[in-house]
């Protein structure tokens, strides 16, 4: 699928109420890791109209990803690259693919533009329900460790609901969601990171 509706609740949670949540659901023994790489402007043009792009490395697989924001939760554009466009990509030479290129286009946003910022890793643990994945994420950027609870849904009403629920049965208090590559951009900018342009 090239394009499809991401419905997701999250929130950053302490390292204890990871191990209790990873103890007491049946989450997944070993996770799966992978590896998000990063992309902006120096004019920071992802940011400002609170989109964001990535290239996410799963079990070999290289996913090109535009997320944009929609009614419903977020808009997901994917092209597959093969691991050579990666590399191109990650050295600033951005390869044009259909689907991305496309969002890309109508957002003003020209690949030329885009540069590789850099990486985050995470190791994930999963467990799915008919309509739910439950999802925990350690990841480590920059320097900085931090844990994350994340629930996906197909239906909002009932993931707002179930995301209510588990956050009230283990006593979690929810943070303001703040996203991953959100996290990252803000370690690079408490460093005052030169590439941005005001």
């Amino acid at each position: 699928m090239n394009q499809e509706i991401e419905i997701e609740f999250k929130t950053v949670i302490q390292e204890n109420d990871f191990k209790a949540l990873h103890k007491q659901l049946p989450f997944d023994d070993q996770p799966v890791k992978q590896i998000n790489y990063y992309f902006e402007t120096n004019q920071q043009d992802f940011k400002r109209k609170r989109c964001a792009l990535r290239i996410r490395e799963k079990a070999g697989k290289y996913t090109l990803t535009l997320k944009e924001p929609h009614k419903e939760g977020i808009l997901e554009t994917h092209d597959e690259l093969t691991k050579e466009e990666c590399t191109a990509w990650l050295q600033g030479q951005p390869v044009i693919k259909p689907n991305t290129n496309k969002q890309l286009a109508a957002l003003g946003i020209q690949e030329k533009n885009i540069f590789y910022f850099g990486a985050l890793k995470t190791e994930r643990y999963t467990y799915q329900t008919t309509d739910l994945l439950y999802v925990l994420d350690k990841s480590e950027y920059n320097q900085q460790l931090d844990y994350e609870l994340e629930l996906e849904a197909t239906d909002y009403t009932a993931g707002e609901q179930a995301f209510g629920e588990l956050l009230k049965q283990y006593n979690i208090i929810k943070q303001e969601p703040v996203t991953k590559i959100e996290r990252f951009f803000n370690t690079l900018q408490e460093g005052n990171n030169p590439a941005f342009e005001e």
